[in-house]
């Protein structure tokens, strides 16, 4: 079993989805405290570090987990995006837009033999394309480097969510990946799912639906919480009654708030196009659109139920990232819809940690022969 480390970890979907792939998470780094409970919980026998990952050293690493710089092992690392997404302010100051610097630090101490990095496709142009470039010329000296933006929706995750995954194998690795028979060794997963409208041969299969990944789950009403067996974190918002009532005609009408007679329609959605997906509900027939720390509140985007006048549930959300359902999250309903929308889809990790994988035992069969 190769071992993996998870940088800026979160509550672990990133690691949730390299643990599926086969992979052992010797390490789970993260800064904050509440994510780091759910991830504590989840991952028991991984240590962690909860600290400024600028205090976090190569030398620290390899005390913690055993793991010696150059050894055959994967250092993923999912900085911080908010300052490149196109959905927020897109801010060119935001420190965190530098912390993607302490990766490329760690991997220079820690010289792996593959790395993993997951972003917003807003990372490689406008307040991200000078970092983006500076990235891959720093990796491009020592790592092989394929990168792409990938929908989420491809690799079974029930959300169109696009963004930009970077594989890399260190050049003497990637040397050996050639060796092996293999011209040009891909180093990016290829797609499991398609959009059944492009999908006419059925070389794919179909996109997972909403109402594939949530309708099984049992019925609430806006503010409620069930509680069962096997089944956590299914809690809803509180809705005022002016909101029920406009879920409930744009339900009855075609799932989007330019539905609502006039008396309903708030006074900043009067301009066309202004926060066009707010107060409306996703389609039960499709992929859900990308989730955000927003991902419970109506008015953060169209995270209204596709059938009952309330937002997304909690658990709702987990499973359209393809969170399992034994995966429980600790915190208030605002600290955990953060977590959520923060947490790479465990499915999307789980097809580059495979890709990834296998090309670990080819590496380890080669070196020790």
């Amino acid at each position: 079993m190769f071992q993996a480390i998870d940088l800026f970890c979160g509550a672990g979907g990133l690691s949730c989805g390299l643990q599926k792939a086969g992979f052992k998470i010797a390490l789970g780094v993260d800064i904050d405290s509440q994510a780091l409970k759910t991830y504590k919980d989840y991952f028991k026998d991984t240590p962690i570090i909860e600290d400024d990952i600028h205090n976090v050293t190569g030398e620290t690493i390899t005390s913690i987990t055993g793991i010696t710089p150059g050894s055959n092992f994967l250092l993923a690392g999912c900085p911080p995006c908010q300052g490149f997404s196109s959905l927020g302010k897109q801010n060119p100051m935001d420190e965190k837009n530098k912390l993607v610097y302490q990766y490329l630090r760690l991997i220079n101490e820690m010289q792996p033999t593959f790395i993993l990095m997951e972003n917003v496709p807003g990372m490689m142009k406008n307040v991200g394309k000078d970092i983006f470039a500076d990235v891959l010329f720093t990796l491009t000296q020592k790592y092989q480097i394929e990168y792409s933006v990938l929908n989420a929706a491809d690799y079974g995750v029930p959300q169109t969510r696009k963004r930009l995954v970077i594989h890399g194998a260190r050049k003497d690795v990637f040397d050996l990946l050639k060796s092996d028979s293999i011209k040009n060794p891909l180093l990016l997963p290829s797609p499991t799912h398609c959009d059944p409208i492009k999908n006419n041969e059925k070389k794919y299969k179909d996109w997972v639906t909403v109402e594939e990944s949530i309708g099984d789950l049992p019925s609430l009403k806006a503010g409620q919480e069930y509680i069962g067996e096997n089944i956590y974190n299914h809690v809803c918002r509180k809705l005022s009654t002016t909101n029920i009532k406009r879920l409930e005609i744009i339900h009855q009408n075609n799932g989007s708030r330019s539905s609502l007679p006039k008396e309903y329609v708030l006074p900043c959605h009067i301009k066309k196009n202004v926060f066009s997906d707010t107060y409306s509900v996703m389609d039960k027939n499709k992929p859900s659109p990308t989730l955000t720390s927003g991902c419970t509140t109506i008015s953060k985007g169209r995270f209204g139920h596709p059938t009952q006048n309330r937002g997304l549930s909690l658990r709702e959300a987990a499973r359209l990232q393809s969170f399992p359902d034994d995966f429980i999250f600790y915190g208030g309903i605002d600290s955990i819809s953060l977590q959520i929308g923060n947490a790479v889809p465990p499915l999307l990790a789980m097809a580059s940690g495979s890709k990834i994988y296998k090309q670990m035992r080819i590496v380890d069969k080669l070196l020790t022969k």
